[in-house]
């Protein structure tokens, strides 16, 4: 299993970013998906998760209205859309996966989101 985020980067406060997490080598689709952070210093936090099948989400309360979470199973891709991007949304942004299956989570490698004038 393999899971690879990607579109993180330098934005100025009030812009947007779409990170992306391509999930491999699952043998089945039943795999609850989640974004989280970790800035420097503090413990890494949940931003944003999605059911295997797209039906349910949560967030966190400093992120409401402001990110959204989807999924695409064909492509096996979830997506964070950030928009309205604050200093504080700086962190390091994690992919996770749940296996309802196996009981097994798995963790990306990160992507670096930095929101900066």
């Amino acid at each position: 299993v393999q899971l690879v985020e990607s579109g993180g980067g330098l934005v100025q406060p009030g812009g947007s970013l779409r990170l992306s997490c391509v999930a491999s080598g699952f043998a089945h689709s039943n795999v609850d998906m989640s974004w989280y952070r970790q800035a420097s210093g503090k413990e890494r936090e949940l931003v944003a998760g999605i059911t295997s099948t797209g039906a349910g989400t949560n967030y966190a309360d400093s992120v409401k209205g402001r990110f959204t979470i989807s999924r695409d199973t064909a492509k096996d891709t979830v997506y964070l859309q950030m928009n309205s991007l604050k200093p504080e949304d700086t962190a390091v942004y994690y992919c996770k996966a749940y296996s309802r299956q196996s009981g097994r989570t798995y963790w990306g490698q990160g992507t670096q989101v930095t929101v900066s004038s």
